[in-house]
């Protein structure tokens, strides 16, 4: 499919000016909201650079922390700056390489939109959990809550109509509260709940902006890859026009995510 096509992960340095600046905020606010215990066993499933596994060990004292990425770029950015009690291995969230019930929380960051079958993917993680294990994940909302990637769209489609069909927010049905109710539920898990995580993105001008969408991490990044240069300096000049700015040139938005967590039923295994 075309869009599965920009859909690359792989870089963590240019993961970092795309997303991981934010990303970061989110899951330190995420990983207050979950509340977890010291000493536990905890599982990252799309772990991608590392993000939330360095939260979780700077804030949870963990027994230990196992982080999984398809790619194994990301892999080796997470294990140049993994904690001691953290290890990450090259491995397929569709199918965890982790034995069952032994895992105290699961998580997952950003990750389940990219996943073939959401639901498949997070009954694995209620799989490797104990009974009662927490299983938890967040995701942009892609919709209406992403400032920054709602107005990248707009531009876009304004310059290549045919870019409609690429919008995060119309591709992802798991970015709303709704949806990822259903897909916990569907995975055998109870006492869910969800919550939206806010967090400023502020740009310091049109470039700090601009600048991360030429690096092809992610939908977006590579479809402006995709485009000639002419079609490409159009889209940033229709983004850069929407954009609203302070005065000494700043661009401020907001950038919401939806977090989810339920639990592993007590005796179901």
């Amino acid at each position: 499919m075309r869009e599965q096509r920009f859909d690359v992960w792989a870089a963590g340095v240019a993961y970092e000016r795309y997303m991981g600046r934010w990303s970061r905020l989110v899951a330190k606010e995420f990983v207050a909201w979950l509340d977890c215990a010291d000493g536990l066993r905890w599982l990252d499933v799309g772990c991608g650079p590392g993000v939330l596994s360095a939260v979780v060990a700077a804030r949870c004292r963990p027994r230990g922390v196992v982080g999984i990425d398809r790619s194994e770029g990301f892999v080796g950015s997470a294990r140049a700056a993994a904690a001691a009690s953290s290890h990450f291995v090259v491995a397929d969230a569709m199918a965890l390489p982790v034995r069952e019930a032994t895992m105290d929380v699961a998580v997952s960051g950003l990750t389940l939109n990219f996943l073939p079958e959401p639901t498949t993917a997070v009954a694995g993680m209620a799989r490797v959990v104990r009974p009662g294990g927490l299983v938890a994940a967040y995701v942009w909302d892609y919709a209406d809550g992403m400032g920054f990637l709602c107005r990248f769209w707009d531009a876009a489609v304004e310059v290549d109509p045919s870019a409609t069909a690429l919008d995060e927010g119309r591709r992802f049905r798991a970015c709303r509260p709704e949806r990822l109710r259903e897909v916990w539920a569907d995975a055998g898990l109870v006492d869910v709940s969800t919550t939206p995580i806010e967090v400023p993105t502020v740009f310091a001008d049109i470039a700090d902006l601009w600048e991360p969408f030429l690096a092809g991490q992610g939908p977006a990044p590579g479809y402006v890859a995709s485009l000639a240069p002419p079609d490409r300096d159009r889209v940033r000049d229709a983004l850069g026009s929407a954009v609203p700015r302070r005065p000494d040139g700043s661009i401020a938005l907001t950038a919401r995510a939806w977090a989810v967590s339920g639990r592993a039923r007590s005796g179901s295994r």
